[in-house]
């Protein structure tokens, strides 16, 4: 019977799998995502591209771990010894019974500090209008002279200088050289820009440095560089860090490239893409210049066929001349002739009509003494005198009688 109950009371054995799973949920639940801090030792980047490292500082350390669809996110890699910030879960390894985390994002240690000041002073310039598009210079298309603010010894300097004497080997370069990292970098960087604003001698000026760090490009996050590019009055083009990195001197600037090299590219033009648009632009002149040839060649022949030599427009009009006078002597010809059948038939009319012509055949007209021709005997009296006109002669009568 003791036995019995003995065995109903038994606690329940757990097998190690349920054990860690329950101290699994235990711990993820009673871990929210945090922050801790530490510096990386013993990490180790697997094939798979996961990171496993742990995390310690002087008392004690944990396990870590970052995987690939994490970590691929971040613009920078750890390496031994670093002193980081990550945003981690609290897990438990199941099959081995480790304690460890999962690192959800990982920054260098003070990292936060910066980013908030970073976004401060942000904040407070564009608040002042100094990232307003309305203030931003254009890059002119082909500068005379091209200004670099950087360190003479920074590989970002080679890099430019390649790619301009690449592009454009014919634009003269001034180099205003300041160091930009260190202590007091930041007032070094203001006062090259300075200098260039003076001297007003370029048309475009580039502010670069390569790739690093947040605290290796602090100097352009400074109040005071960001300043001194927005008085400047040449147009600036802003080449720091890599393409992912971005700086208050970014904003500020009138333009801002991803690199250094890609600085260099807005700001001069390009030798070969120029040498093919003039190209282009001779093979369009060289034909436009055979289409319009072709054109005046062809109008040419046109205007020759209707072009007559003045020898030619003489014998023409000599030609024309003598048709003229030929028509115009048979014009006369044909009223002389004309004319002449008029007065023939005139001088039929003439001649028919004549009354001399009458007295031929054994007329006579009377007139009296005053040549008034008598047509009726009531004109005249017995015993005045007329006249009378025969065919041939004439004879005076007295009139006897009238009836």
């Amino acid at each position: 019977m003791l036995d019995t109950e003995q065995a109903s009371i038994a606690p329940r054995v757990l097998s190690v799998s349920e054990l860690n799973r329950l101290a699994k949920e235990v711990l993820e639940q009673s871990f929210p995502l945090f922050w801790v801090s530490g510096e990386i030792s013993n990490l180790t980047r697997a094939a798979s591209g996961h990171w496993y490292f742990s995390l310690k500082d002087a008392g004690a350390q944990v396990r870590c771990v970052m995987f690939r669809g994490r970590n691929s996110y971040l613009d920078w890699t750890p390496k031994e010894g670093d002193k980081v910030e990550a945003r981690a879960l609290v897990t438990l390894y199941e099959a081995r019974g480790d304690f460890q985390l999962t690192i959800e994002f990982l920054q260098r240690a003070g990292a936060g500090a910066l980013f908030e000041a970073f976004e401060k002073l942000k904040a407070k310039l564009q608040e002042e209008g100094l990232f307003d598009a309305a203030f931003k210079q254009k890059i002119p298309t082909h500068p005379k002279q091209i200004g670099i603010v950087t360190s003479p010894d920074a590989a970002a300097l080679h890099d430019v200088l390649t790619t301009l004497r690449r592009r454009m080997p014919s634009i003269p370069v001034v180099i205003y050289p300041t160091p930009v990292q260190g202590k007091g970098a930041a007032g070094k960087i203001a006062k090259a820009i300075d200098t260039a604003h003076e001297r007003n001698e370029c048309d475009v000026l580039i502010i670069c440095r390569g790739g690093g760090s947040m605290e290796d490009l602090w100097q352009f996050n400074e109040e005071l560089v960001s300043r001194a590019i927005a008085n400047c009055r040449i147009p600036t083009i802003s080449g720091v860090g890599h393409e992912t990195d971005f700086t208050i001197c970014d904003f500020v600037a009138d333009v801002r490239a991803a690199t250094p090299t890609a600085a260099a590219e807005l700001a001069s033009p390009s030798r070969e893409s120029l040498f093919n648009k003039l190209t282009q632009l001779s093979f369009q002149l060289n034909k436009t210049s055979q289409d319009t040839l072709r054109q005046r060649s062809q109008m040419l022949d046109y205007l020759a066929r209707r072009l007559v030599s003045p020898g030619q427009q003489i014998a023409q009009q000599k030609q024309q001349l003598t048709q003229l006078a030929h028509r115009l002597s048979l014009n006369i010809k044909q009223q002389l002739l004309r004319q002449q059948n008029n007065l023939n038939q005139i001088e039929q009319n003439l001649h028919h009509l004549n009354p001399q012509a009458v007295l031929t055949r054994g007329y006579a007209f009377a007139q009296t003494k005053d040549g008034k021709i008598i047509n009726s005997s009531a004109q005249i009296k017995a015993g005045e005198t007329i006249n009378l006109t025969f065919g041939v002669g004439e004879v005076e009568a007295v009139v006897s009688k009238t009836s």
